[in-house]
């Protein structure tokens, strides 16, 4: 009898607003056949750092995040906060 379990990335997305999304799959193999499968997915946002992230997924963040694309989302990211503080009452 002979166990395995291997980790893969097989998914990776970048949505509209810059943001990366992976999955990393987890399968146990067991004499050749998958026995079990578990994700865990990811999601990094525009300008995040990406040390210690996959190799596959930080190169295609390296491609998506223009200077563009990380001050479009700050500046998405500025007017919500705004959006939340102007309904905030006043103390």
């Amino acid at each position: 009898m002979s166990l395995t379990e291997t980790k893969t990335i097989d998914q990776i997305t970048v949505t509209e607003n810059g943001t990366v999304l992976y999955r990393e799959a987890t399968r146990i193999i067991k004499d050749g056949e998958q026995i079990a499968q578990t994700f865990h997915r990811t999601s990094l946002t525009p300008g995040q750092d990406l040390e210690g992230q996959p190799a596959q997924v930080a190169a295609i963040a390296s491609v998506a995040w223009t200077p563009e694309v990380i001050a479009a989302y700050q500046a998405q990211q500025d007017a919500q906060a705004a959006a939340i503080a102007a309904q905030q009452p006043a103390q």
